[in-house]
C-alpha cells in the first residue's frame, strides 16, 4: 500500500512493570510503531508501578495514571481516549513481538472495510500455538472447560469451540470471537461501540466486544501467521470456586443477560446478532443482512460434499 494506516498501541499495566517494559521494547525493536504512538495506562497498581514507569519509560511514550481501577476494559477505554491514530492495537503486557507481524494486518484491514476487528496469532514462548479464536459459548462449553474429568469425553466439542479446523489453511478466517490479549480495531469503530463494557471487571469483555462488532455489521477475523508471543498464566481456566473462576462465571452470566448462552449447542454468530437488540445505536439492517449472509453460507457449506469444498 502507498499509505500505511496510522497505529496507536495501548497497554494496560497492573503490577506488571517488567512485562510491560519487555513488551514495549519489542514494539520499538520490531518497529511496530513509533514510541510516541504507544500509550501505557497504569490501572492504579498498588505497588511501585507508577513510579517505575515514570522513571523507566522513554519520555516520548504517553503514560496515563488512572485514579481508579475499574478493570481491564476501563483501562483500554482510557487509553483509547488518548489515541489519535486510524487503528488501535490492544496488547496484554505479558506479550512481545519477535518480528513485525502487524503491518500486513493493518494493510489487510485497510483493504477489507467489512472487517471490524482482527485477533493476532497468539503463540507460547516455545512456538506452539494457543489457538486464540473461539466460538461463542454454550453452557456445555463452560462445563467442558472447567470440569477436568469431562474433558476426555468432550474433546471433540472442545476442539470445535477452539475452532481448530479453521487454522490449517493459514489464512485470515472468520472467528466468532478472539482473545483480547492482542487485537486490532479501527479507532472510529471502537468509539462507535463505546469501547469495552466496563461492567465486565474481569474476563469476557473481549467476547462482548466481538459480539458487538458482529452486531454492528462488521466481521471479526483471526490472522494466522500474525504472531504475538503470549507468556501467560491462565488463571481463568482454574476451578470454578477460585476467585478467577468465580469472576469468569459472573462475567458469563452478564454476557448471557445481554446476548445468549444456550444450554448445549453454541449459538453461532447469526443467533448472537439476533439476540443483541439491547445494544444502543445498533444498525439493525446491517446486522440482520450479515446474519442472513452467514446463515446462508453455513447452509451452503453443510450441503456441499466434503470432497468438493474449497481449501
Amino acid at each position: 500500500m502507498s499509505h500505511r494506516p496510522s497505529l496507536n498501541v495501548i497497554i494496560v499495566n497492573y503490577r506488571t512493570v517488567d512485562l510491560t517494559l519487555r513488551c514495549i521494547a519489542s514494539i520499538v525493536e520490531q518497529k511496530i510503531c513509533d514510541p510516541e504512538d504507544i500509550i501505557v495506562v497504569d490501572n492504579l497498581s498498588p505497588d511501585d508501578s507508577a513510579e517505575r514507569l515514570k522513571r523507566e519509560l522513554p519520555p516520548s511514550i504517553k503514560l496515563v495514571l488512572s485514579p481508579t481501577n475499574e478493570g481491564f476494559g476501563s483501562g483500554v477505554n482510557i487509553g483509547a481516549t488518548n489515541a489519535t491514530a486510524d487503528f488501535l492495537l490492544v496488547l496484554n503486557p505479558d506479550t512481545y513481538f519477535e518480528f513485525d507481524s502487524v503491518s500486513r494486518v493493518l494493510d489487510y484491514m485497510a483493504e477489507n472495510q467489512d472487517v471490524g476487528l482482527v485477533g493476532l496469532d497468539l503463540i507460547n514462548p516455545d512456538g506452539s500455538r494457543q489457538f486464540s479464536a473461539r466460538r461463542f459459548y454454550s453452557a456445555l462449553d463452560v462445563v467442558a472447560r472447567r470440569v477436568a474429568q469431562l474433558k476426555p469425553l468432550l474433546q471433540k466439542h472442545l476442539d470445535r469451540h477452539l475452532m481448530l479446523d479453521a487454522w490449517p489453511r493459514e489464512e485470515p478466517f472468520d472467528a466468532e470471537w478472539v482473545m483480547g490479549t492482542g487485537f486490532l480495531i479501527p479507532r472510529a469503530l471502537y468509539k462507535k461501540l463505546n469501547g469495552m463494557d466496563t461492567r465486565y471487571f474481569l474476563y469476557m469483555e473481549d467476547v462482548d466486544l466481538c459480539a458487538r462488532v458482529w452486531c454492528y455489521g462488521y466481521k471479526v477475523k483471526c490472522f494466522p501467521g500474525a504472531e504475538l508471543v503470549h507468556d501467560h498464566q491462565r488463571s481463568s481456566a482454574s476451578g470454578p470456586m477460585t476467585f478467577a473462576g468465580r469472576a469468569h462465571l459472573k462475567s458469563m452470566m452478564l454476557f448471557r443477560k445481554r446476548f445468549v448462552l444456550p444450554l448445549l449447542k453454541p449459538p453461532g454468530v447469526p443467533r448472537i446478532i439476533k439476540s443483541c437488540t439491547g445494544v444502543p445505536g445498533l444498525p439493525r439492517a446491517n446486522a440482520q443482512a450479515l446474519a442472513e449472509s452467514l446463515a446462508n453460507s453455513r447452509r451452503e457449506a453443510s450441503s456441499t460434499p466434503i470432497g468438493q469444498q474449497g481449501s
